[in-house]
């Protein structure tokens, strides 16, 4: 779900028809990473750390693009937190939900809150009067760091909250 993330963000700011359908190296883009996993799977499955220090980059740029296309719409802090938020993770998400599995953000990682803190990051610089750009690299930047850090140091979200978010799903 390469995309989804994107298209969720779209719908939610009224953006008809969303820009990943419409704008074709965006989906030709997810196309190719797909197909390139499948050929090399073998590969991508041993890679271990380097893929999850890649996918913090992804996560970091996503987040920071979706704040980003939000604070374009509204100067709403809390729609510019959520869209970049969820552009970050809603593709997997989706995936998650699909293959019927818990989203994991739900579960331990300290992943979706890094993207959260990002987009914050990126509105509090856009409402101290930096520009687009500044914004969105610090943001990116600093996603990517807390991520990191978090892969680093192991850090986990409290477990009361996941398992009172893991109940709630049983019900």
């Amino acid at each position: 779900m390469a995309l989804g993330g994107g298209i969720i963000s779209n719908v939610l700011l009224g953006i008809y028809p969303p820009v990943n359908l419409t704008y074709l190296p965006y989906p030709l883009t997810a196309i190719a990473a797909g197909v390139a996993t499948f050929v090399f799977y073998r590969f991508f499955n041993n890679v271990g750390k380097p893929l999850i220090y890649a996918d913090a980059v992804g996560l970091g740029a996503f987040s920071a693009s979706g704040a980003s296309l939000a604070y374009s719409v509204s100067h709403n802090p809390l729609l510019v937190t959520l869209v970049g938020a969820i552009t970050a993770v809603g593709g997997g998400v989706v995936r998650d939900l699909l293959a019927n599995e818990i989203p994991m953000v739900l579960t331990r990682e300290f992943y979706a809150t890094a993207a959260i803190i990002g987009s914050l990051t990126y509105f509090m610089l856009r409402l101290i009067g930096l520009g687009d750009s500044t914004s969105a690299l610090v943001s990116m930047i600093a996603t990517i760091a807390l991520r990191f850090i978090a892969v680093r140091f192991r850090w986990e979200l409290p477990r009361r909250i996941i398992s009172e978010s893991a109940g709630y799903m049983e019900r």
